[in-house]
């Protein structure tokens, strides 16, 4: 849309919807796009879009990403304000739209539109993929925001689209809708170009990838990554900025990523799953845990950090599974490389687990939440009562899991751009213990508390006599919490001194 030479305006949703109609009120918009690329917003959608309506808003709004795309017809029969959903990729049917509403032509003809017709629901035939993604522009961007020690972050793409099939995921669904390939990579030296600009221009110095499978590995084997790591040093970026990727654990060689971790690689996030080979086929993984372990270890040997995906809790798990899972995270996460994390599998929209599950008659809930039980009963107080422990530890966003990526996050980037002390080596150390001895205590009382549920004993729903448990969790995150933060402390305080020291020199 700039690039076309109109004026346009990102508003990020977490601004609130008062904020958000004063600023429409002010910029009197000809359209507003709203994207729904997952389920688990769609009623805050339809509230904010009630409410701007309400406020006066008339403009012609639109919605696109991949929720929208896929399940438009559930998404009007929510959000009825809509006027039209943009369907799949949206860069040239949304400014072909904006062009129709511009000057008045029917926009109701456009390609891969859906709309509502009176009382009819109209799907217009898709335009194709663009097979070349560097015909498209570089996207605008909000002002960028501060990664750590005052380092501003991009987030990126390479590619779009994904070769696997993953049983819980919905990406290859959303592409194989419209004709052309399935998945579709940029040309490194495009890559860099933009990662340039954004450096000198937006001073940015930490990039995270955002494809779901980075071009680690592609049908030309590794030249990609060679000719991008040889693009970061022709255009001297090396030493200037990080970033970090996503991939499967068996996409991983030494070579390779010891070639990305001299030119900036720092962090990769792994798209692991579950810690058994039966667990990873009927994921439809088509991957052992064998070459897990190997691209680990790979990892740790060259002191590249890494986050993962796990779904500890998935519908067919049983107390085996779930222990032999335990046993896996230990191995993977007791030296403390990583911080542990698990979700339970989720029934996105369009993907086979959650056909599967319709199937069965498992799925409970409204559209945009739906869920499932586990087969044996107190398999699902086991989830309730331990979900209900680790809340704040797993999911909130001043708890332990996001303050361990954080000194983490801080630690990566000083050792980056500042100089490695022997204070900081033991700050470093002293936060992998902490890491260590919080993954540890977390994964033994998880298995401790399996036979306890195993049993039956609390089917009933009555937990009364395991306060124990949870307030001992909660004893030991605030402890854990209180160490990182002490290392932190030490180490923002060298910060500021090396920082003093610099200013003192030049």
């Amino acid at each position: 849309m700039s690039e076309a030479g109109y004026e346009t305006l990102i508003i990020d949703f977490k601004n609130g919807k008062k904020e958000i109609l004063k600023t429409l009120q002010n910029q009197k918009p000809l359209i507003v796009g709203f994207s729904v690329v997952f389920q688990y917003h769609i009623y805050e959608f339809e509230e904010l879009i009630t409410y701007l309506r309400t406020g006066g808003i008339n403009c012609h709004f639109t919605a696109g990403g991949n929720y929208a795309s896929l399940r438009y017809k559930e998404l009007f029969e929510i959000i009825p304000s809509l006027d039209s959903v943009v369907r799949f990729e949206g860069e040239y049917t949304f400014l072909e739209l904006f062009k129709c509403i511009q000057s008045g032509a029917d926009w109701k003809k456009i390609k891969s539109i859906a709309f509502k017709n009176d009382c009819n629901l109209i799907a217009n035939p898709l335009r194709p993929l663009e097979k070349h993604l560097d015909n498209f522009p570089f996207p605008k961007r909000s002002p960028l925001k501060e990664y750590a020690l005052d380092k501003k972050f991009a987030t990126i793409l390479a590619g779009r689209g994904c070769i696997y099939e993953c049983l819980f995921c919905n990406v290859r669904e959303f592409y194989k809708q419209l004709s052309g390939p399935k998945k579709r990579i940029r040309r490194p030296e495009m890559v860099v170009q933009e990662m340039e600009l954004l450096h000198f221009d937006k001073d940015c110095s930490v990039f995270l990838f955002q494809d779901d499978d980075f071009p680690v590995r592609t049908e030309e084997g590794s030249e990609w990554i060679k000719i991008f790591c040889r693009e970061l040093k022709r255009k001297e970026l090396i030493n200037k900025i990080m970033w970090k990727i996503n991939c499967r654990p068996d996409e991983i060689n030494h070579d390779n990523f010891a070639l990305m971790k001299d030119h900036g690689l720092f962090l990769v996030f792994l798209g692991i799953e579950d810690g058994t080979d039966s667990g990873l086929k009927r994921l439809n993984k088509h991957m052992t845990v064998a070459k897990s372990m190997e691209g680990i270890n790979i990892l740790k040997k060259l002191d590249i950090c890494f986050d993962y995906g796990f779904m500890l809790f998935q519908p067919t798990t049983t107390y085996r599974s779930l222990c032999d899972n335990l046993d896996f995270l230990r191995e993977i996460s007791g030296d403390g490389y990583s911080a542990v994390t698990f979700l339970k599998m989720l029934p996105y929209f369009e993907t086979r687990i959650e056909k599967q599950l319709r199937e069965e008659g498992r799925l409970k809930g409204r559209p945009g939440f739906l869920d499932y039980d586990f087969r044996d009963e107190s398999m699902n107080h086991y989830y309730t009562f331990t979900t209900d422990c680790l809340t704040d530890w797993l999911r909130d966003s001043d708890g332990l899991l996001n303050v361990l990526k954080w000194a983490r996050n801080y630690m990566s980037v000083f050792s980056h751009y500042f100089n490695l002390t022997p204070e900081v080596s033991i700050i470093s150390k002293d936060i992998i213990k902490t890491t260590s001895e919080s993954n540890i205590f977390l994964l033994d009382t998880m298995k401790e508390l399996v036979p306890l549920f195993e049993s039956g004993k609390y089917n009933n729903g009555n937990y009364k006599d395991l306060t124990s448990y949870q307030e001992d969790i909660n004893r030991k995150h605030d402890h854990f919490i209180e160490q990182i933060n002490n290392s932190m402390d030490k180490l923002l305080r060298i910060v500021d001194h090396q920082k003093i020291a610099k200013l003192v020199f030049y």
